[in-house]
């Protein structure tokens, strides 16, 4: 799934956090409440203008902002 179709980043919304495209859902509010145990189906129950696909997108957006972060090791303290 290419989540740049559902997901808008405009810096008059939100300070221009990610948010579900149409809404002024952030990316961060969904995966808090996946993260907290909720399913989709309570998110689309709760939230009844997104759609699964939205919650997908995401899913697809946290999973590509992860997948390019950089790690770089820290020495440890006294070595």
């Amino acid at each position: 799934m290419d989540w740049r179709e559902r997901i808008a980043v405009d810096p008059a919304v939100l300070v221009g956090k990610p948010v579900v495209r149409g809404t002024r859902m952030s990316v961060e509010f969904v995966i808090d409440l996946l993260a907290r145990g909720w399913t989709s189906d309570d998110v689309l129950r709760e939230y009844d203008h997104l759609r699964l696909g939205d919650i997908q997108a995401c899913l697809c957006y946290a999973r590509d902002v992860l997948a390019s972060e950089r790690v770089y090791p820290v020495p440890a303290i006294g070595s």
